[in-house]
């Protein structure tokens, strides 16, 4: 079992994770909504495709563009569809 941690607060936690480049990507439906915010930044990745980023928000802190997903990858990253990853701080424990 997998779990993405940010101050203290269990974000997603999954048996299911797809690890790509280092990172875990977790189910959407593994992660706990309250704690994500939408944002406006994008980045492409060459084989992945374009990604859509999310703030991390926990008890009035705000970690700015720690979490990311494919909306809409490439084939080759596929498998990634509809799955979120974490970074800037949040771990990811086993």
């Amino acid at each position: 079992m997998a779990k993405a941690v940010w101050n203290g607060v269990v974000l997603a936690e999954s048996d299911q994770t797809e690890v790509v480049e280092g990172n875990h990507y977790f189910p959407l439906n593994t992660v706990n909504p309250e704690y994500l915010q939408k944002s406006d930044t994008p980045t492409i990745c060459p084989w992945k495709g374009t990604a859509s980023y999310y703030h991390v928000a926990v008890d009035g802190q705000v970690n700015r563009d720690a979490a990311w997903t494919y909306p809409e990858p490439k084939s080759a990253a596929a498998n990634i569809k509809g799955y979120v990853a974490f970074w800037r701080g949040a771990r990811v424990e086993r």
